[in-house]
């Protein structure tokens, strides 16, 4: 199961690479003339039809979904797996949900293929968790996020019922208000603030990410919670813009860079190593949507700017590398440790030189280091709120100062310190596939940081 798995994971990538290669990134939604699109005949009772497309936009998230789908399979092959082939059925139902979520240019389809996502992550962290307690946490994210999947069906009918038909351009030239944009920018945004998450829709994330299985804490945090990044921008933005040019956008941004900060104090004082990367995501996550309602409310009220949203998808590119990346290495700690708290941890770097570098480089594409994929991203979007508002910049900033000592402090209490000898004694270096999962996310951890122009013109 896990090799047929694998062989489908690769094909969809080279399937996905080979349709980048011919990609025109000036074909665009609105002109209509998109290469690669499929769209029935619109069905008379509903008004909605099965229109799924790829533009630039799209490209980039069906690129990072087959490359981290494939690697997260591949991760699995160095440990035992209970149920190989209802586990890998479901990873394989997870990949057909998210790249349908990437290319649904139709209001109802985007929210079946959003919901189709949440049913085999379920069974993946509720089964194959780490803890006893696993299938309560991961329910408690089921309800979060299927609660919040309600709110927005609401606001998509609200819409619908505004507009021609369910078709994206439709709902793009709607007929509401700013009052009724307000009220669907709400019911709409919550679902995507659970997703993410938003501070304070985040309280799910720690035990889910802590519980689940290692593939089930990637594809949450590394593939998952990007249909929320893409949904801001492809959906929420484009038919509520009134919203975002009164209170409803500076809340959005107040309650982001309070995310940022706080996500990072936090990861500060934690010792459980899958919680420090958690946090780390929050305040990771923070400075995206920071930077996408900054540039905005920016352009809405008439200083046009794109470097919000070029930010977000360049830092939701590589923070899906990176994030995928520690809680790979987070793992593997787990495994040889036997443990999750770092002050039980140390001197792996004398034992493990291999792994000791790759997870460095890591570390360092998760810090912004310059000529590393996080370095671009990070510096846009901040460009971005400095443009928007002095202070707030300030505080965002503080993301660049923290982010460094909670991954070095991370670092440095797994990889030195004496650490216990005798259990040193008995560890090796990476294996063969733990060191092509880390060594192919490295490749692109230094690839997009040396070309980061190969993910902007997309």
């Amino acid at each position: 199961a896990k090799y047929i798995a694998l062989v489908l994971a690769f094909l969809e990538m080279a399937l996905s690479f080979y349709m980048l290669s011919g990609l025109d990134f000036a074909a665009t939604i609105d002109s209509q003339n998109l290469q690669y699109q499929i769209n029935t005949p619109e069905s008379s009772f509903l008004k909605t039809s099965l229109h799924l497309g790829v533009d630039g936009l799209s490209m980039l998230f069906i690129l990072l979904t087959t490359i981290l789908t494939s690697l997260i399979i591949l991760s699995s092959f160095s440990q035992t797996v209970k149920y190989k082939n209802t586990f890998y059925g479901l990873i394989l139902l997870m990949q057909f949900g998210l790249i349908g979520v990437f290319t649904s240019l139709d209001g109802l389809m985007f929210y079946a293929f959003w919901e189709v996502t949440l049913i085999p992550i379920w069974f993946i962290c509720g089964l194959w968790g780490q803890e006893d307690q696993k299938l309560r946490f991961t329910t408690k994210f089921f309800v979060y996020t299927f609660i919040g999947s309600l709110f927005m069906l609401g606001g998509l009918i609200y819409v619908y019922n505004h507009s021609a038909s369910f078709a994206l351009l439709d709902m793009y030239n709607s007929d509401l208000n700013v009052t009724q944009q307000t009220i669907v920018f709400w019911f709409i945004f919550v679902a995507f603030a659970v997703k993410l998450p938003v501070f304070p829709f985040h309280t799910w994330q720690p035990d889910t990410y802590t519980y689940s299985p290692t593939e089930g804490t990637m594809l949450l945090s590394g593939i998952m919670l990007k249909m929320a990044i893409f949904g801001v921008l492809r959906y929420l933005l484009p038919i509520a813009p009134g919203a975002i040019m009164g209170i409803s956008g500076q809340i959005v941004l107040t309650l982001a860079i309070i995310g940022i900060v706080y996500g990072a104090l936090i990861a500060i004082v934690k010792n459980d190593i899958k919680r420090i990367i958690t946090y780390s995501s929050l305040s990771h996550i923070g400075l995206i949507v920071a930077g996408i309602f900054a540039s905005a409310i920016l352009t809405l009220n008439g200083r046009f700017t794109t470097e919000g949203a070029e930010g977000a998808v360049i830092q939701a590119f590589a923070h899906g590398i990176n994030i995928v990346g520690l809680f790979y290495c987070a793992d593997i700690l787990y495994r040889r440790f036997k443990t999750r708290d770092i002050r039980q941890m140390g001197g792996l770097a004398k034992v493990a030189p291999k792994f000791a570098v790759l997870f460095l480089i890591i570390v360092f594409g998760s810090m912004a280091v310059p000529l590393t994929n996080g370095f671009i991203g990070e510096f846009i979007l901040l460009k971005s709120i400095s443009d928007y508002n002095t202070t707030a910049v300030i505080i965002s900033g503080l993301t660049v100062i923290l982010c460094a000592v909670y991954m070095l402090r991370m670092y440095g209490k797994a990889m030195f310190g004496k650490g216990d000898e005798v259990l040193l004694a008995n560890m090796k270096d990476v294996s063969g596939v733990e060191f092509s999962v880390l060594a192919s996310l490295v490749v692109f951890v230094i690839l997009f940081g040396i070309f980061p122009n190969s993910i902007l013109e997309m």
